[in-house]
């Protein structure tokens, strides 16, 4: 399928975003396209190994959980 109906103010702005590229909006559009199906593709496995973990009792104990937020987050 090559027709795609795009509402016309979000027609104009990936017009004027494609232009700001110095794309053609039809490569902007796929490329975006491309970008959402990989990460919605990622999420969903991911969430699918999450719930297989959990199936199996591998879990993150609270207090482990902020252990690593604090890791992540501080100076």
């Amino acid at each position: 399928m090559e027709t795609l109906r795009v509402r016309p103010e979000r027609m104009k702005a990936l017009e004027e975003y494609a232009q700001q590229l110095g794309k053609d909006p039809a490569e902007v559009l796929d490329d975006a396209l491309a970008k959402f199906l990989d990460y919605e593709t990622w999420f969903a496995r991911s969430v699918e190994e999450g719930i297989e973990a959990a199936d199996r009792g591998e879990f993150i104990e609270h207090e482990d959980v902020g252990k690593l937020i604090e890791g992540r987050y501080s100076g």
